[in-house]
């Protein structure tokens, strides 16, 4: 696991927060932002305190509870990690990918104040909301939901320990 730490996680953590430092460097928060793919992909810097989609985002407290819940997430994870009940390799590289994400939002409330959020897509569907933006760390989120999920179905238990 030591590995998938070294060589997932930290790659994918440093490069949400180098990309999400350029964000915060290049883009007026909440102002104009930039096209990439016109009409499809747009880059621009957004403030979240909320969780996914921007759910609860501008809560008094939600940056704070959101917080206490990112440290609770890393403990459990650590806790079950230890009793084995990550056995397979979907599972464990959705565990590395889940540290990475948690760990990028986290040290964005830490160091802003709020999860800095960036990408855009416009996907043109009539009748429909927009996609919200969202980040590196994520989608490091979202891909370790869906490999835990194969690991569910993929994956078995974990030999009992004597």
């Amino acid at each position: 696991m030591i590995r998938l730490l070294l060589f997932l996680s930290l790659p994918l953590y440093v490069l949400d927060q180098l990309s999400k430092n350029w964000i915060v460097k290049t883009f007026p928060l909440r102002g104009e932002g930039r096209w990439v793919i016109d009409d499809f992909f747009y880059l621009h810097h957004i403030d979240n305190t909320g969780i996914a989609f921007g759910q609860f985002n501008g809560g008094a407290y939600s940056n704070y509870i959101f917080g206490f819940i990112a440290l609770a997430a890393m403990t459990l994870i650590t806790v079950l990690y230890r009793r084995g009940l990550f056995p397979g390799v979907f599972s464990r590289i959705a565990i590395a990918l889940l540290v990475a994400g948690v760990c990028g939002n986290f040290t964005d409330r830490l160091l802003h104040g709020y999860v800095v959020d960036f990408l855009s897509f416009d996907l043109h569907v009539p009748g429909a909301r927009p996609w919200p933006s969202f980040n590196v760390a994520d989608s490091c989120v979202v891909c370790a939901a869906f490999l835990l999920a194969i690991a569910s179905f993929k994956e078995s238990e974990a030999p009992k320990k004597a």
